[in-house]
C-alpha cells in the first residue's frame, strides 16, 4: 500500500514505523486497545460525505484500557476518547494542542503533520513544510504537542475510521476567548485548540479559524 500511494501521489508518502516520524511523535506499544476497536467497528459510522468527529464518548471512556492510558500514559491527566470518521483526502489546515494525542488506526488512512516551530511570527505555515505519513490499520501512535495535525486522509473509497484520545476538555468550546487577539492568540478556536485553516476551507473559516496556510491545498490520491 505503501508502494502504491507514493506511485500516486507527488509528495513523498512515508510510513509512522520511519525515523522520519521521529520528530512527530512516536508509535505506542504495551495497550491492549482491542475492546476499543471492537467498539469503533460496530457502534461507529462513516458518514456518506464529510467527516464526523466526537470527542468523548461516554461508553469508551468506561472501558478498563481507558483508566489504564489516563494512569499511565498521560500520568493521571484526565483524558476524552472519542473518534474521527470521514472521507477527508485534502490537507484543509493544521491545529496543535498543549499535550499529547492518541490516535488508533481502525483502518488504514494518511496524516499530514508539521512542526509547531515552522509556524511564521504571523501565524501562517506553508503547504511545502509538511509531511505526509501513512498509518496502518491496528497502529496507535502518540503525536507530540508540538505536531500539526488535522482530520486523516483516506485511502480508499470506504473513507477512514479512528480514536482520537486527548487531555479532557480539549476540542470544547471556549469559555472565554482571549480579549487579546494577537500573536498566538489569534489561532486559539476552541479549548486547548490552535488552528491554522486553509483559505479555501470555507467551514473553518466560517467556525472563526485563522486562514493562515500558505499554497496549494493539496488533495492526497489513492
Amino acid at each position: 500500500m505503501l508502494s502504491h500511494l507514493n506511485q500516486v501521489n507527488d509528495v513523498k508518502i512515508h510510513s509512522v514505523f520511519d525515523e522520519e516520524f521521529k520528530t512527530f511523535g512516536n508509535v505506542v506499544t504495551g495497550y491492549d486497545f482491542s475492546e476499543l476497536v471492537s467498539y469503533m467497528e460496530t457502534k461507529t459510522e462513516i458518514p456518506e460525505q464529510g467527516n464526523i468527529y466526537v470527542a468523548s464518548v461516554p461508553e469508551m471512556e468506561a472501558m478498563p484500557i481507558t483508566e489504564q492510558v489516563q494512569s499511565e500514559f498521560y500520568g493521571g491527566m484526565p483524558i476524552q476518547v472519542g473518534y474521527c470518521n470521514g472521507r477527508n483526502s485534502t490537507y484543509n489546515g493544521f491545529e496543535y494542542h498543549k499535550g499529547s494525542e492518541i490516535n488508533v488506526a481502525i483502518t488504514d488512512f494518511m496524516l499530514v503533520l508539521g512542526h509547531t516551530w515552522l509556524i511564521a511570527n504571523d501565524g501562517t505555515y506553508r503547504v511545502e513544510d509538511a509531511t505526509v505519513f501513512f498509518v496502518p490499520k491496528g497502529t496507535a501512535i502518540e503525536m507530540f504537542q508540538t505536531t500539526l495535525h488535522l482530520s486523516p486522509c483516506k485511502i480508499s473509497d470506504d473513507g477512514f475510521r479512528g480514536i482520537v484520545i486527548l487531555p479532557r476538555g480539549t476540542n470544547t468550546p471556549l469559555e472565554k476567548k482571549p480579549a487579546n487577539r494577537e500573536g498566538e492568540n489569534k489561532l486559539l478556536l476552541q479549548t486547548n485548540k490552535w488552528v491554522i485553516a486553509h483559505p479555501e476551507r470555507e467551514p473553518l473559516i466560517k467556525q472563526g479559524a485563522f486562514p493562515g496556510l500558505l499554497g496549494e491545498n493539496k488533495e492526497l490520491k489513492y
